[in-house]
């Protein structure tokens, strides 16, 4: 009895009701039991790719932002499998089975199981020396690793251990993922949810608590790892690079203007994007340039993984029709859910942008195969317009899209 009066106060405090009978806390425990099914059956694209790669006996490494679902996906990724070794390098006592030990040691801990997690593995001193030795054992146990950022996992991996990892990446939710779980129709029903509280676990499965998730996320998690690298001597630097970066969002950055705004020469500017770009809260794209003198040679444009981080940076929760950058958001969402489709389906596709110094411009090109595949992202579906005449000259084979919230689910498939 007294705690279903504990828990009845507290759902009242969160809800906002004064009270709450025996019968209608009920119905809340049988939705809260629902709703934390329907949060496991949303999967990852990429586990069936995972768990398919365990028979090429080589270390997977799952890369991606804190937040993102990557221990939940090493929950899923044991199945028919007994003998499990879990490591979490949070953990002061599991990185010191890890470091500086030996092959035989290394043999030693692993080769008794079937299958072995490393998570948050960019806490382990020489870890791609470590994974290189794991490697070189081939031995039947199939070994995961998980990094929050590729800072050190990226200096320390790939060319000690090259050719004996397969890399993943994970982001957070992707629209496909969710419609996969509910239906297309309900995500059309919450887009403008999704472009302004994005898509990570947490905002989505719990979205009464968005906005402290959110705020929780960017002010303690987003550059948790970022601070603790070597070299960033000044982390509010960072902090309003980051806000510069999410006011220009959809806009050609400038790294002069940057570095005036910030009081910072031009190369700590780029350095710092660079270093935001691998831990996963934003991405660059290059300008376009083969044919025409007066294309933009050396642009870039920024976009952020996720809307709400981006959101939560600047404090802006509010409704499309309150807010002035509404293209911009609808342009970032659809640029990161391509970025997230090519990366789980092996598309090795490179993403640009187009723009002349006549402001004629193209919001997105892919090109694959020596195939151009050019797109404009409009949120008013009325608002057509044309391929520019001059890149259409220039590039006479390349392909045209208008992408609207009527047409998008072809675009992210």
């Amino acid at each position: 009895m007294y705690i279903w009066i504990a828990y009845s106060s507290k759902f009242c405090r969160i809800w906002g009701v004064s009270s709450l009978n025996f019968a209608e806390f009920g119905e809340f425990i049988l939705f809260f039991v629902i709703f934390a099914r329907k949060r496991d059956m949303i999967k990852r694209i990429i586990k069936g790719s995972i768990l398919a790669d365990y028979r090429r006996r080589k270390v997977i490494v799952l890369l991606g932002a804190r937040q993102v679902g990557k221990t939940t996906l090493l929950s899923e990724l044991q199945e028919g499998k007994e003998k499990i070794l879990s490591l979490n390098c949070d953990n002061a006592d599991d990185v010191l089975l890890l470091e500086g030990k030996t092959t035989t040691e290394l043999k030693y801990l692993l080769s008794s199981y079937e299958l072995v997690f490393i998570d948050e593995a960019q806490r382990v001193k020489n870890i791609g020396l470590t994974l290189k030795m794991i490697g070189d054992l081939k031995l039947d146990t199939q070994v995961v690793v998980t990094g929050s950022s590729s800072l050190d996992m990226a200096d320390e991996i790939n060319e000690p251990a090259t050719g004996r990892l397969i890399e993943y990446n994970l982001f957070p939710f992707s629209l496909p993922e969710l419609a996969d779980s509910s239906s297309e129709r309900e995500e059309q029903r919450l887009l403008e949810n999704r472009m302004i509280y994005g898509l990570y676990p947490e905002v989505v499965t719990e979205p009464s608590d968005a906005k402290r998730t959110l705020m929780t996320l960017t002010n303690n998690y987003l550059y948790k790892d970022l601070f603790a690298y070597k070299g960033i001597k000044k982390p509010e630097l960072i902090q309003k690079l980051v806000r510069a970066l999410a006011l220009q969002l959809g806009s050609e950055v400038s790294y002069n203007e940057l570095s005036n705004l910030l009081g910072v020469d031009k190369s700590t500017v780029e350095n710092y994007i660079n270093l935001l770009e691998k831990c996963f809260v934003v991405f660059r794209l290059d300008s376009f340039s083969r044919n025409l003198r007066n294309e933009i040679k050396k642009g870039k444009k920024v976009y952020f993984y996720d809307n709400g981080v981006r959101n939560a940076v600047l404090s802006n929760f509010a409704p499309l029709e309150l807010r002035n950058d509404v293209g911009a958001l609808w342009e970032n969402l659809m640029v990161s859910e391509r970025v997230k489709r090519n990366s789980y389906s092996g598309n090795f596709a490179q993403l640009f942008f187009w723009r002349t110094h006549e402001q004629q411009e193209i919001d997105l090109i892919e090109e694959q195969d020596g195939i151009l595949h050019t797109f404009e992202f409009k949120w008013n579906g009325k608002a057509r317009n044309n391929q520019p005449k001059s890149f259409a000259n220039s590039y006479p084979n390349s392909t045209y899209e208008v992408i609207t919230p009527e047409n998008y689910w072809s675009f992210l498939k």
